[in-house]
């Protein structure tokens, strides 16, 4: 299995790269928030030879909006993974099943040569999703043993920790496997 982390602004934009594959990078949230340490975070991936992904933090409502904004955003290479990340939002509520099937679909829409996937956590999977519809792959966070959630459904990403930093495992034999994958949309 493959090692990985995900960042945001709370990270540092120099954060580590030793023993990793690929870093998923937060880049927008609903339709006014780009991530400050963007392009910082991305040449340090893309530096370090990492295969890299950005995610959008969904909110309710405005999905046309929200995709749009986010694929203005998130930097376009090739074998660039779009992730979106799907849960409570800070004012308690979270986007409903048809409209993050929807977001996903209007991003592979509008980035068709990109793996568009789904962020979500064990409870969301499990108790709030209703159509299973995770574009093109599910990353699950379930903070045990890195490769092993608790679900049933096939998965390519796992984050099962958060600290100190959100780390991730992904299925794939081999890098070359993983950009495989990621230029194949």
């Amino acid at each position: 299995m493959l090692r990985g982390i995900d960042v945001s602004s709370y990270q540092p934009s120099a954060y580590d790269t030793d023993g990793l594959s690929f870093v998923f990078i937060k880049a927008t949230e609903g339709r006014s928030y780009v991530n400050p340490k963007l392009s910082a975070q991305t040449k340090r991936g893309r530096d370090a030879g990492l295969l890299v992904g950005f995610y959008h933090f969904l909110w309710p409502g405005n999905l046309t909006a929200q995709a749009e904004y986010f694929v203005s955003r998130a930097p376009e290479k090739g074998s660039d993974i779009l992730a979106v990340d799907w849960e409570t939002t800070g004012d308690g509520t979270h986007a409903s099943n048809a409209e993050k099937d929807r977001f996903i679909r209007k991003v592979k829409e509008l980035r068709p040569n990109h793996r568009v996937i789904l962020y979500c956590n064990r409870h969301f999977w499990l108790t709030v999703d209703e159509t299973s519809y995770a574009g093109d792959g599910l990353w699950i966070a379930d903070y045990v043993t890195a490769g092993k959630p608790r679900i049933q459904a096939k998965w390519r990403f796992h984050q099962y920790t958060s600290d100190p930093v959100d780390k991730n495992v992904a299925d794939f034999a081999s890098k070359a496997a993983l950009r495989e994958w990621a230029e194949g949309a």
